[in-house]
């Protein structure tokens, strides 16, 4: 916004200053009030009147600024009093004129400013009333400028106090028009503490209407149970000591024409009239901003579904039960069959069987108990100053019966069961995580007993849990160190033991323990967070090394990749595996993606998507370990597979066991009326492989062929030249190995 510059007779403008007598002069309490007055109604840190002499600019009075002058070539005010209008300044790092100035690039490091020219009635501007703040600001409204305008006007009017007393009128009647445009209550008292003034604000806040207010007591807005203490600072403040309110914002109750309290903000300024003490409060309602408050409270300890109690809090609660050595029991609780209420019915049927469980949950424990939601649909209860196992167990079962009765929900009954680990302290630990540790333990037991009971925690269920999180951990360091490696096991044609390719098989190459095979690690990684980064890894690494031996001798070499259920739930399959295959160079055609039936079940409709797109890439999907499941001819319908893995269960007793035999037989027959192609795992002897070929089956891999070996062994083995490919790091980091 332009401005209208006044021309300026410098000599005359410091002779109009001087006249005021106010540069050496200690502030007036007045013009400290309006300075207080700027800084609360336009919310600014920092506000202050500073006079402009020759070759400098004085602060008189301030808030929030330590200096006592600035040179006036770097002074913002110094352009402000060429102005006739209020210079705005939202970002001074971004304006030409100040981006370099030192209060900009030093203390008190200036990014706004608004300053309003303090012009005298014959013309001459002796200073200015600003605003300051080391914040920017993305706007300075018309508004706030007429309410910066007007304190000018007061400032100006206060100094002129000092020459006449029409002045005083004048401040008052230009200070009640600014008051009556402020959003906070404006209240005004005299020295025997009578309101004198009572601004639209004010009666907004209270309910008292200015007629009804003028000359009683100021106490009339605070609670009686709070007069005593008010009127003793009252007293002090009339008799001109500075009261301990004063220059500062306090949190306390004001009372409600009505009768009712509420909590206000308040600022208290006090100056003088004459020989006596006048007295100005800001007042702000703030209820509104309390019921914020609690409800942000509420969301930082409380389950915003259920309105149990969160992870966090249980935990301190625990651990606060804990350090009084206090028995204490904990209780750990899982729905069982929830994700198929949540995938079958809908997150909106989900979600209201979970606020169920929480209120079945709180009335089987009491009030005695301490109950929370940690996630999901797990649920756990502590029970402080209780140590006798027959009562948590006893708790245990009434849990479980309360979760056997039908969920209603939507006009129908949902029927689900639940399963409950029990912990006790000291009996088994006094420390809060790993009490917690161990009532998932039993939990996890229980689940794997068959679901629908309790387990009470034992010391083998600790060392299970123990070797699960050393497993966890070292899992965790292999990541960083790049201790993965990959294995391939050759793929062959049956006829004549011709290579067609190879299955990679991740192994760990621990530093302490050597290599480690799949067996050892794989559930528990597949489960942790790191599976999908593991699973991209393998995918990358797997078709780096199949293009550098496609390219040396076996152009159709097909790699087979077994994926991670956690690359499904992330929900970029088809991306990932197309980066993989641009970076690499290798075909789709070359690549052969491997599911398992568990993978299916629990990501079924985002894993016919995915692969749908990845087959219009041409890769081959092939479903491991089938018939070894509950997998049904629907899957060979639904999903779009390439190939058919027989289970090395079935071939290992192909030659003695006439079922076997008839469940390879059938899966051949199978296969060719899906259209599907088949490969046999676990051939170990010479009579599988002629078994084998006798039924049909074309291709196999197993001990016969070959291990699975590092890469530079495999090359060697099958003439390849070499091992060639680089072995990426994981998700771009660099082992350390």
């Amino acid at each position: 916004m332009s401005c209208a510059h006044t021309p300026i007779d410098e000599d005359a403008r410091l002779r109009a200053l001087s006249e005021f007598d106010v540069v050496a002069a200690a502030p007036d309490p007045a013009l400290t009030h309006v300075v207080e007055l700027a800084a609360q109604l336009l919310d600014a840190p920092t506000a202050f009147i500073s006079f402009v002499e020759r070759d400098r600019q004085v602060f008189h009075a301030k808030l929030g600024l330590d200096l006592n002058e600035t040179d006036r070539d770097v002074a913002f005010c110094s352009r402000t009093i060429l102005q006739d209008d209020v210079l705005v300044v939202l970002d001074a790092t971004h304006d030409p004129r100040f981006r370099d100035n030192p209060l900009v690039t030093g203390a008190p490091f200036v990014r706004f400013y608004a300053g309003a020219p303090l012009r005298t009635e014959d013309g001459h501007t002796i200073g200015t009333l600003c605003l300051a703040g080391p914040e920017p600001r993305t706007a300075f409204t018309d508004r706030d400028r007429r309410v910066l305008t007007s304190l000018a006007r007061l400032v100006l009017d206060r100094l002129e106090l000092r020459r006449s007393t029409i002045a005083q009128r004048a401040t008052q009647s230009r200070f009640e028009h600014i008051a009556g445009t402020s959003p906070d209550g404006i209240i005004c008292a005299d020295a025997s503490g009578r309101i004198t003034f009572w601004n639209d604000a004010a009666e907004r806040i209270f309910g008292h209407v200015a007629n009804e207010v003028l000359g009683r007591s100021i106490d009339l807005i605070v609670p009686e149970r709070m007069l005593s203490g008010h009127e003793g600072s009252l007293r002090q403040l009339a008799d001109g000591a500075p009261g301990s309110l004063i220059g500062r914002t306090v949190e306390l109750f004001g009372r409600h024409r009505q009768g009712g309290e509420f909590p206000i903000e308040l600022s208290l300024s006090t100056w003088r009239e004459g020989d006596a003490s006048a007295f100005g409060a800001i007042v702000r309602d703030v209820s509104d901003r309390h019921a914020v408050e609690r409800q942000l409270f509420r969301l930082a300890h409380h389950d915003v579904l259920t309105g149990l109690l969160n992870r966090s809090v249980l935990h301190g609660q625990l651990t606060a039960s804990l350090a009084q050595a206090l028995p204490t029991a904990v209780l750990m609780l899982d729905l069982d069959g929830f994700k198929d209420v949540n995938d079958g019915h809908g997150h909106a049927v989900g979600d209201a069987v979970l606020r169920q469980t929480a209120e079945r949950v709180k009335a089987c424990v009491g009030s005695d108990a301490v109950a929370a939601r940690l996630g999901g649909d797990e649920f756990a209860v502590i029970f402080p100053d209780m140590g006798d196992p027959l009562i948590a167990i006893v708790t245990a079962e009434a849990i479980l019966a309360a979760m056997s009765e039908p969920f209603p929900v939507g006009g129908q009954l949902l029927r689900l069961s639940a399963s409950v680990g029990v912990a006790l302290s000291p009996a088994h630990s006094d420390e809060a995580e790993d009490l917690l540790i161990c009532a998932d333990a039993a939990l996890y037991q229980a689940k794997a007993d068959g679901r629908g009971r309790y387990r009470l925690f034992t010391p083998d269920l600790r060392e299970a849990a123990q070797r699960e999180r050393i497993c966890r951990d070292g899992l965790r360091n292999a990541v960083e160190r790049g201790e993965f490696e990959l294995h391939y096991q050759p793929q062959v044609q049956l006829s004549d033991g011709a290579l067609l390719g190879a299955e990679a098989l991740i192994r760990w190459r621990h530093p302490d323990h050597g290599l480690i095979g799949p067996a050892a690690f794989l559930t528990t990684l597949e489960t942790g967070q790191h599976a999908a980064e593991v699973g991209d890894w393998v995918l990358r690494t797997a078709c780096a090394q199949a293009e550098v031996w496609r390219r040396n001798g076996v152009p159709d070499f097909r790699i087979g990749v077994n994926l991670f259920g956690a690359q499904f739930a992330r929900g970029d399959l088809t991306e990932t595996v197309s980066r993989a295959l641009i970076e690499t160079g290798l075909p789709g055609a070359n690549l052969e993606l491997e599911i398992t039936e568990n993978i299916i079940l629990r990501h079924d409709e985002v894993l016919v998507g995915a692969l749908r797109d990845l087959r219009r890439l041409s890769v081959g999907v092939a479903f491991d370990d089938y018939g070894t499941g509950y997998a049904s001819l629907s899957l060979l319908k639904r999903f779009p597979l390439t190939r058919l893995k027989i289970d090395r269960s079935f071939v290992q007793n192909l030659c003695e066991d006439p079922q076997d035999a008839a469940i390879v037989r059938a899966i051949l027959k199978l296969s060719r009326s899906f259209g599907l192609e088949v490969i046999a795992e676990g051939v170990e002897t010479e009579e599988q492989r002629r078994r084998l070929i006798a039924k049909g089956c074309e291709t196999a891999q197993g001990y016969l062929f070959g291990r699975p070996m590092p890469a530079l062994e495999f090359a060697e083995r099958f003439g390849l030249g070499g091992e060639g490919a680089a072995k990426p790091a994981i998700a771009g980091r660099r082992g350390s190995r």
